[in-house]
């Protein structure tokens, strides 16, 4: 499943290579509690058609009626002043939902939420193509939209930035899909698979056991046959990237695992009880020359303590983790062990053998 930035980019290229008019709306600002974070896009055609999201729907569903055909008046109806039911030419707009209480509740804005949105009417399908181009190919990019002309300017981002809105430019910018790689084709990683590619990853999978690859049954994974290690190098891991060990075998599993910590990966983890992870991680300090310092960002035992006992439950809690680094979330095993234990007051004293609290 692509990003869904990417989505959003490439489904309005392709309504403004139709001819069709189209809006980009983008959150550039939210006071109190929002349903969606600053830099969220959609995109509405003239049809009606909705792709990405800004609120829960509610601020959708006024923005399709103020701009699409699929909301025309009905003949003999009087039209509320400013609704054309279409979408116009001209620079950027401004508009904010939410700022009375009435109208936040209106539109199903939490309580206290307010947000600020810039429209953006018939984006240029020349720039739309260069930067879907570029972010099909793996590049991050900054866009520039000018607020008094809609002009925008492309360039090459080398790390993530926040949203920026001086009243002059509007800055976002959009990475690559988020990449998964995951060790081994097990069952376990069937179901971490499916979730992490609908969480908007790119997901490979390496595993050189032909027994295991043969009951893969995973579309929409790339399933490769190399050694592990050799494959962490050559998948260029970057920022954007997870490597994930899930064999439980050592001569698959070290190997990758420690090409992986040579990297930027946002995470590295293995599979395995406690005592696996600390035999690991002795393994690698008396035969590769490692230290408890450099094995710091090896994560294990994997996963958000769940009381997780099959399968798809551990891939949950895999899952969550994942998600919860990749977004800056602190989780209870990068704090003090007493902090950890408040934490997880409700944890069971047991726990199952491929996942063990903290």
């Amino acid at each position: 499943m692509e990003n869904l930035d990417v989505t959003v980019l490439r489904t309005l290229l392709g309504w403004r290579n139709e001819g069709r008019r189209a809006l980009i709306a983008t959150v550039v600002r939210t006071w109190g509690s929002s349903p969606r974070p600053v830099g969220s896009i959609m995109a509405l055609c003239e049809n009606g058609a909705v792709v990405g999201s800004v609120s829960g729907g509610c601020i959708e569903d006024d923005l399709i009626y103020r701009y699409s055909r699929a909301h025309g008046a009905v003949q003999g109806s009087t039209v509320p002043a400013g609704i054309t039911h279409e979408i116009p030419d001209g620079p950027p707009e401004r508009v904010k939902y939410g700022v009375s209480a009435d109208e936040a509740h209106r539109f199903g804005l939490p309580c206290g939420g307010t947000l600020e949105l810039v429209l953006e009417f018939n984006p240029d399908a020349g720039s739309l193509a260069e930067l879907v181009q570029a972010l099909a190919g793996g590049q991050m990019m900054e866009r520039r939209t000018e607020l008094a002309s809609g002009r925008v300017a492309l360039r090459a981002a080398t790390a993530p930035a926040s949203l920026a809105d001086d009243g002059l430019w509007l800055s976002n910018t959009f990475g690559p899909e988020y990449r998964m790689l995951l060790i081994g084709a097990g069952q376990l990683t069937e179901y971490l698979a499916t979730m992490a590619l609908f969480s908007g990853f790119a997901v490979t999978v390496c595993d050189p056991r032909e027994e295991y690859r043969t009951a893969w049954s995973v579309p929409g994974v790339t399933l490769l046959t190399d050694m592990p290690d050799d494959v962490v190098r050559d998948f260029k891991v970057d920022r954007r990237s997870c490597v994930i060990a899930l064999t439980h075998d050592p001569k698959l599993d070290d190997l990758a695992l420690l090409e992986a910590l040579e990297t930027e990966a946002f995470y590295v983890g293995a599979i395995g009880s406690r005592r696996n992870n600390e035999a690991r991680h002795a393994r690698m300090i008396e035969h590769f020359d490692q230290t408890t310092e450099s094995l710091a960002r090896l994560r294990g035992p994997i996963g958000i303590y769940i009381g997780s006992k099959t399968p798809p439950e551990i891939a949950v809690s895999i899952m969550a983790e994942v998600l919860a680094v990749k977004n800056g979330v602190p989780l209870p095993r990068d704090m003090d062990v007493a902090s950890a234990k408040n934490t997880l007051a409700a944890a069971q004293p047991s726990a199952p053998t491929c996942f063990v609290a903290p």
